[in-house]
């Protein structure tokens, strides 16, 4: 633990040395650790901005609303809706770098509207390993990091967070939406809704990390290996199945690698 509070440390140097900021804020494990870290070195100087669209579930933004109003955080909600990004239903390569330029151009206007000098985002430091198009926009709009730079990874941030008593020590990880869907397939918000809804099932069949990718008419189901025993049990895999199918998947298929993130960049 010793090392944990030493990148603890140089987190909280780091944000004091920010001053003031606007904290991207989507009620995940990163973003939630960041935003009480940056409330409990800056105060009233650390304000959350969280965006409400289709690809993002109600009951994240329930959560987001709930823990800034339990923390006494100053949240404003902005509505960020991504199909009226030009060329974002097309889901392209560079999909989430559409998303992330226009939410953080979003958020940076606020933060000049409120003469914040700076927007910081959760990113950690496993995300850059993987293929990542949103860091771009990141860096593009100069938005800081303090978690990467702070060198903290994501069993960082969940030892820290359990320990701090965070309520997201634990919560499952989450991607926005349009992650589920195969580069190049359409994004609608009927999809998107297929999806959320599929998700939402999972996790209310108890279900802890859960993905319902979909490719055309199938829904490819990843979950955790160690779950499997239970997803195929009669009693939960039946009605599921017709749940999906009534949602308006036509097959429903188990991903025998399990859950992994960043499934659909292995089509890159």
């Amino acid at each position: 633990m010793d090392e944990l509070h030493e990148k603890k440390q140089i987190l909280d140097n780091y944000l004091k040395e920010l001053g003031s900021i606007v904290v991207a804020f989507s009620s995940g494990v990163d973003s939630t650790f960041l935003l009480k870290c940056a409330h409990d070195v800056l105060g009233d100087h650390a304000i959350a901005v969280t965006a409400r669209s289709c690809s993002f579930p109600v009951r994240e933004l329930n959560e987001a609303v709930a823990f800034c109003k339990s923390e006494g955080i100053e949240q404003i909600i902005v509505d960020s809706e991504e199909l009226a990004i030009e060329g974002f239903r097309e889901n392209p390569k560079n999909r989430c770098y559409l998303c992330k330029h226009e939410l953080f151009t979003k958020i940076r206007n606020i933060a000049e509207d409120r003469r914040i000098p700076y927007i910081a985002e959760g990113s950690n430091t496993d995300d850059e390993g993987d293929y990542r198009p949103g860091l771009l926009a990141v860096a593009e709009l100069k938005v800081k990091s303090p978690l990467r730079e702070a060198g903290l990874s994501k069993a960082d941030i969940r030892a820290l967070s359990r320990e701090m008593n965070l309520p997201t020590w634990d919560k499952q990880s989450f991607a926005c939406l349009a992650s589920r869907f195969v580069y190049g397939e359409t994004i609608t918000e009927e999809k998107l809704s297929m999806v959320d809804r599929a998700e939402q099932r999972l996790l209310d069949l108890g279900f802890h990390q859960v993905r319902v990718r979909i490719h055309g008419n199938i829904a490819r189901v990843e979950i955790d290996r160690s779950e499997f025993p239970k997803i195929i049990q009669p009693e939960i895999a039946e009605p599921f199945e017709q749940y999906l199918h009534e949602l308006g998947f036509l097959y429903v298929t188990l991903d025998l690698h399990g859950y992994q993130t960043g499934s659909m960049n292995k089509t890159l």
